[in-house]
């Protein structure tokens, strides 16, 4: 298949408005007398954004492939630092002046994969070889210098008519490298569009293939899934193709667990999660709160075994234990484990934020509270409380709460801010009194040091104790009411 007669542009201008070091690449490249071409993402993005009509559309990253080998490249970058990423496949990374770095790939063709990579390269100096060891169709589009598409593999029409299919036999390049089951779904969440049928015949038929990817990559594709606005869809797909049970078999096992109708009408634990992904495809942009969503009720089933099936009470604990172990088996970092282990156990518990006492609600807010940033800036000085409403939004939005279930909480923030900030004025609570000070007053060491503590720090949270000699006097209260 050979390119169109009248083949589309891609905005260039734009491109390097963003990329100014992409015009450099370029044109060393070709007036050397090499190909090269942008390949890959920033083609189709660029095709997408211009027949949607996006001018807000920004090209993340840009990789280029050549027909230059790689010491042809460093010859002709002699200035630049390069980073060699695989020595074997011909990719390297050139260093722009502003530090960014860019993929520039000779051109070459693969052989004898493992399901993984390829056990055989071989560079060459052909653009339609290399493009036809490609994934899909909508990624073997490049653009040459002057910005014309080439497509030697129908990946404009395909692009068009929203189609996502293999370059040739799907059969082969599913067992090229089995992670391409999943980029497969990705790509149909990211652009809205239907996997062909054989394509999609040959992920099912493949699917079992997706157990010898490494546990990095596996989350690395997920985590894009849930990046997207369609990660429901996503969730959908992986379960209609076979594999949601081979990677998050745990979501899998929230089908068919059953939870009170005066509450979730929509239906079972797995209805009700995909509905939540749905509300939060609106609003939430970081995966990880979609991935906490994704995990947040998985203890429900084992939850409603201890409970003889009366009810779920317990299933937020039973579920931050799961998530955890999800997540390392994935190979999450510990921030990342860390966070969304709190948001699973956190997400029953804030709905009843409203009926806590002050204390306790600033302690709640203030968990992993970053001080750098004002109080104003709600999303950044307290971010894993943040993300936890974004949670509990999406979550009730997928029951019957709705917003009896979250505006509550909304409602009672601005004023609980203004109170921080007013304390904030202050000396912080544990410079007003410390142990050191009840030591001082005779308190001996030990458990009841810490219970004074607490106690004394929610009058200074609900600001109530205002100053040092404030907090000193509430003290002797307690001691001599102790006495009496």
């Amino acid at each position: 298949m050979g390119s169109s007669p009248n083949p589309p542009r891609v905005p260039l201008e734009k491109i390097f408005a963003h990329h100014p070091f992409a015009r450099e690449i370029l044109r060393t490249l070709t007036e050397a007398g090499h190909e090269a071409v942008l390949i890959g993402g920033v083609v189709r993005d660029a095709l997408w954004a211009e027949w949607a009509g996006d001018e807000d559309w920004v090209p993340e990253e840009v990789d280029f492939a050549t027909s230059a080998f790689p010491d042809e490249i460093r010859a002709l970058f002699p200035d630049r630092r390069i980073v060699e990423v695989g020595k074997a496949f011909g990719v390297l990374k050139i260093e722009a002046p502003d530090g960014r770095l860019y993929e520039v790939a000779t051109f070459r063709t693969e052989g004898e994969y493992d399901g993984r990579r390829p056990q055989r390269v071989e560079l060459v100096r052909s653009l339609d070889r290399d493009v036809r060891r490609r994934d899909f169709t909508v990624n073997g589009l490049a653009a040459r210098p002057d910005g014309t598409v080439v497509d030697l593999v129908g990946g404009i029409e395909d692009l068009r008519k929203r189609i996502l299919r293999t370059i040739g036999d799907p059969d082969e390049r599913f067992r090229e490298d089995y992670l391409r089951l999943l980029r497969a779904v990705r790509f149909a969440c990211k652009l809205d569009a239907e996997i062909a049928p054989e394509t999609r015949e040959a992920i099912r038929r493949h699917r079992r293939g997706i157990m010898l990817i490494s546990a990095e990559r596996i989350r690395d594709e997920l985590l894009a899934i849930l990046k997207t606005r369609r990660s429901a869809r996503g969730v959908r797909l992986l379960d209609e193709l076979g594999l949601l049970e081979i990677v998050l078999p745990e979501v899998k096992a929230c089908q068919g667990v059953p939870q009170p109708e005066e509450y979730h009408p929509e239906g079972d634990v797995y209805v009700h999660t995909l509905l939540a992904l749905e509300a939060a495809d609106g609003f939430v942009e970081d995966p990880l709160v979609k991935w906490a969503l994704l995990l947040h009720d998985v203890g429900k089933r084992e939850a409603l075994e201890k409970n003889q099936g009366e009810n779920a009470a317990g299933h937020d604990a039973i579920g931050a234990r799961m998530a955890e172990a999800i997540c390392k088996r994935l190979r999450f970092s510990n921030a990342e484990t860390e966070l969304v282990v709190f948001l699973v156990k956190e997400h029953q518990r804030i709905g009843h934020f409203p009926e806590m006492g002050r204390g306790k609600q600033v302690r709640f807010l203030k968990s992993r509270e970053d001080p750098s940033h004002p109080i104003e800036d709600f999303r950044r000085r307290y971010p894993w409380f943040a993300k936890l409403v974004q949670l509990m939004i999406a979550d009730c939005q997928a029951s019957a709460m709705r917003s009896r279930g979250w505006l509550p909480v909304i409602e009672l923030l601005p004023r609980l801010l203004i109170d921080l900030q007013e304390l904030e004025r202050l000396t912080e609570a544990r410079r007003l009194i410390d142990g050191h000070d009840l030591l001082a007053l005779g308190v001996p060491p030990g458990p009841r040091i810490g219970e004074l503590l607490e106690r004394i720090y929610d009058k200074i949270y609900a600001g109530e104790l205002r100053s040092r000699e404030e907090a000193l006097r509430y003290v002797h209260k307690l001691l001599r009411s102790e006495e009496a």
